[in-house]
């Protein structure tokens, strides 16, 4: 059963660092100002030696947009929240530092590591059972492990110390409002459901499309790639929200069980050069801004060959998804920016004669940040009765009132890991792209490449196109 305790202090490792700053007190600005973290404290820990003021700028500055916008009560929460917070200077991986520091503060404490994965683990492995108090979170950031074996390990680290629901493995990519917006859309439409497998559909394509570049991120990125940087972690869960099996509720149990199930069936089928494709981009522009060759950015290794642009053909070994292929693709420095699901139904058997026009599959796609659906149709059009053309229903779907990482912030504290990976996906996620990932090392499958602004390698087929290849 999932705890209901609500968390009394956040505690941030990392609380120097970028992401604490860009994406976390932002996220949880906005959550204070809601009314929805009331009696929080906020405690920064790092290795840097800031002093309490340099601290308390971070998170006011951090703060300064929500509070600008949110009302006085909310005004309010965040200055109480920036008077009271402190920061402590703290290596993590010392023996006993950080067991004093969770000792010392009022609980139930959630522990967000916001640090590079090797540490988060080394900080975990430096703790014992009895240093965790009860009713302790551990979040974790991704990408959880560095592979099958690694993610395991941590699994066992991590179980050691907590129980297995107070573990929030994060996934910012996926906010609770996208999450239900695609479970509505599927479970919700008797005109849908019925023809959502192998009969009707021909195939998915989740891609996730970039205008960025490197925007300076090369000591992650050039050791991680598109692969392990998005289609391990963000892609392969939205594959499984789009495939699993109705469940009994949207509560995490079932929820996460169904996850799991579509995930245990997936695999990358060999031979990888027919399934995967990986490219790197090269000197161009990207509205109007030249972006340079990515072997000549700062802090690359060239000879290391990290892909930009990564697409993976996925097959899910079922009754209902049995030979139909998805298809995940991810890249960065792209011309135009994407973040999609596209489902392509199969052609109808017979289109009577007389009929003229269109005659490409139907197509749906739900588009994620913000969340959108367009539904293709053929409809008999204007002038001709007997001429079909395309037309596209079109509808805006459920926003949440927050950021990504407030929506997962609100799940820590609340004890609801639904957003959270549990960790047998998470070592699935792996095993599924394990594989690929040693078949590119071997130079099996050819890095190609794509000039930046562009939309991706000329032999590449347009991701996402009804008449487009797989």
């Amino acid at each position: 059963m999932t705890s209901q305790t609500t968390v009394r202090t956040l505690l941030i490792l990392g609380a120097s660092g970028d992401l604490t700053g860009r994406l976390l007190l932002p996220g949880l600005a906005r959550l204070v100002a809601k009314g929805r973290a009331a009696g929080l404290r906020l405690v920064g820990a790092g290795s840097d030696p800031w002093t309490p003021e340099q601290w308390r700028e971070r998170v006011h500055s951090s703060f300064a947009a929500t509070a600008e916008a949110a009302a006085a009560e909310g005004q309010e929460a965040l200055q109480a929240l920036e008077k009271e917070t402190v920061y402590h200077q703290l290596d993590v991986t010392a023996g006993g530092g950080l067991a004093a520091l969770l000792r010392s503060l009022e609980g139930p404490v959630a522990v967000y590591f916001a640090l590079p994965p090797k540490i988060s683990q080394l900080a975990c492995e430096a703790l014992q059972p009895e240093d965790v108090p009860d009713g302790t979170r551990l979040v974790m950031e991704k990408p959880f492990g560095s592979g099958e074996e690694s993610a395991r390990s941590l699994n066992r680290t991590l179980v050691r110390l907590v129980p297995e629901d107070h573990i929030h493995r994060v996934d910012h990519f996926l906010g609770k409002a996208t999450v239900l917006n695609i479970l509505g859309l599927r479970f919700a439409n008797n005109f849908l459901e019925p023809v959502w497998n192998r009969h009707h559909i021909e195939k998915v394509e989740i891609i996730f499309d970039e205008d960025l570049a490197l925007e300076g991120r090369a000591r992650y990125y050039d050791g991680a790639g598109a692969l392990r940087d998005m289609i391990q972690s963000h892609l392969l869960q939205i594959m499984a929200l789009m495939a699993i099996e109705p469940p009994a509720t949207v509560g995490e149990r079932d929820l996460r069980d169904a996850i799991s199930a579509v995930l245990r069936a997936s695999s990358v089928r060999a031979p990888f050069a027919a399934s995967t494709r990986r490219a790197r981009y090269t000197a161009g522009s990207v509205a109007g801004k030249a972006v340079p060759d990515y072997a000549r950015e700062e802090g690359v290794d060239a000879d290391r060959g990290t892909e930009t642009l990564a697409e993976i053909q996925i097959g899910i070994d079922n009754w209902r998804w049995k030979d139909v292929p998805f298809v995940l693709r991810s890249g960065k420095a792209l011309g135009a920016k994407r973040k999609e699901a596209v489902v392509t139904f199969r052609p109808v058997p017979h289109l009577p004669k007389g009929f003229t026009g269109v005659d490409s599959p139907n197509q749906l796609r739900i588009g994620f940040g913000p969340d959108t659906l367009q539904f293709d149709v053929d409809v008999n059009g204007p002038g001709d009765i007997f001429s079909l053309s395309r037309a596209t229903l079109q509808a805006e779907l459920s926003a949440s009132e927050l950021l990504p990482y407030g929506e997962v912030l609100e799940g820590v504290l609340a004890g609801d890991p639904l957003l959270s990976v549990r960790g047998d996906t998470a070592e699935d996620c792996w095993r599924i792209v394990e594989p690929v990932l040693l078949a590119w090392q071997r130079n099996d499958v050819p890095l190609e490449e794509y000039d930046a602004g562009s939309a991706g390698p000329a032999s590449w087929p347009t991701a996402g196109r009804a008449d487009s290849g797989s």
